[in-house]
């Protein structure tokens, strides 16, 4: 009987798995610069006891995280919640964090990544997908619109601080998802 692989698939993360997050979320940082400065605030083993307490207790029950496994094992992740956006409905649900290993980029894990939290938010109940997108990030941007997603309108800036250079613009991006 031939065995299934569990390669190239999206699932619940384990909290064994709260490492392989961190790293690659350092990673992905690191390679977009964007983030860079949040690098220099949160050490390693930080992040990792934070995502490994997000996985065994997370916050909220909708609150998830998903691993896309690849041939290494995780190589991407992705977290979905309600959006905590006071202008957006209670059906409005949010993609927190969305984020491919950059050693593992354009080999359908972020596609896979996408549609498992899309198909996560419709089962926890919501009918509409938001994420916040950072401005200068032209392939993310170019990806969820290629995925038929858009920018609402809302932007925000986010910073470490009272230091508005390091601040990153951001676009909320959203999709609907209620199957109508």
């Amino acid at each position: 009987m031939a065995r299934m692989s569990v390669i190239d698939t999206v699932r619940l993360a384990m909290p064994s798995e709260a490492i392989d997050i961190a790293r690659i979320q350092r990673r992905a940082w690191a390679d977009g610069g964007i983030f860079a400065a949040a690098l220099a605030q949160v050490g390693a083993d930080e992040a990792s006891r934070a995502w490994h307490e997000a996985i065994v207790k997370p916050p909220l029950a909708q609150f998830r995280v998903l691993v896309a496994i690849g041939e290494p094992g995780v190589v991407g992740f992705v977290v979905t919640g309600p959006s905590g956006d006071g202008d957006l409905s209670p059906t409005d649900g949010y993609v927190a964090e969305f984020v491919v290993d950059p050693k593992h980029r354009r080999q359908g894990h972020g596609s896979r990544l996408i549609n498992a939290a899309v198909d996560t938010l419709q089962k926890d109940g919501f009918t509409v997908a938001t994420m916040w997108v950072p401005s200068a990030d032209d392939a993310m941007r170019a990806f969820l619109t290629g995925c038929g997603w858009g920018p609402d309108g809302a932007h925000q800036k986010v910073g470490l601080g009272d230091d508005e250079s390091q601040a990153v613009k951001m676009l909320r991006f959203h999709t609907d998802i209620s199957g109508s």
